[in-house]
């Protein structure tokens, strides 16, 4: 099989993430401007154009209107969304719950086991996402079941989690206007969050199993 050649914006692409790294920039930072990019790599503006839109398809860059190029919160992602994937539908919404279904309850166990520190700071600021309703397409800063998996201390497992809900963020919104008992959801966040402080690991699995359970049938009935 003859391989494929890599061309010059998607070489371009690979330089621009070693910057990034390389100069330790973080989601948020600011990116050199495309002009100073084609300087710095001896190429014309509109290739180094190119190369950072397929950075922005995967969420490595983001474009801000008026204001620049900065690093996006694909950077550290290694399961990246297709950016030309089919529309939303019920099946895959309910796909991604069952997806869920199978990981989280055992995540959630790890969680109460492990107790790591940090995870649990998250964790206790992301329980009260829940009381506030879906505001269109926006997300919350902290996912709770992501700040869930971080708890673990196993930081592939939180970017397990946290890949899966970014690559299915369209099915997950859809989630989050279908489970509209804003009360229970936090209620339920809360009784996990307590069952893992207090370390117990089957409480935690078991009500993450129910909670997830919940919402499948709410988005099947």
């Amino acid at each position: 099989m003859t391989r494929t050649e890599p061309t010059l914006s998607e070489r371009l692409a690979d330089d621009i993430v070693e910057i990034i790294r390389t100069e330790n920039l973080s989601t948020g930072d600011v990116l050199a401007s495309s002009r100073d990019l084609a300087r710095r790599f001896s190429v014309t503006t509109p290739t180094v154009r190119e190369a950072l839109r397929r950075l922005e398809a995967t969420g490595v860059v983001e474009f801000r209107h008026g204001s620049g190029t900065y690093v996006g919160p694909g950077i550290d992602r290694r399961l990246l969304a297709n950016p030309h994937r089919p529309q939303v539908d019920s099946a895959a919404v309910l796909e991604l719950v069952e997806a869920r279904l199978v990981l989280e309850p055992s995540i959630a166990a790890a969680a109460a086991r492990a107790r790591d520190a940090d995870g649990l700071v998250q964790l206790e600021a992301a329980a009260s996402n829940a009381l506030h309703p879906p505001d269109g397409d926006l997300r919350p800063a902290v996912h709770f079941h992501v700040a869930l998996a971080a708890t673990s201390g196993n930081a592939l497992l939180r970017e397990t989690v946290e890949a899966l809900l970014h690559v299915r963020v369209q099915e997950q919104i859809e989630i989050r206007h279908r489970y509209d008992n804003r009360t229970r959801d936090h209620a339920e966040h809360l009784e996990i969050l307590d069952a893992v402080r207090a370390g117990d690991a089957d409480r935690a699995q078991r009500l993450t199993q129910e909670h997830l359970t919940a919402i499948r049938e709410a988005i099947t009935s």
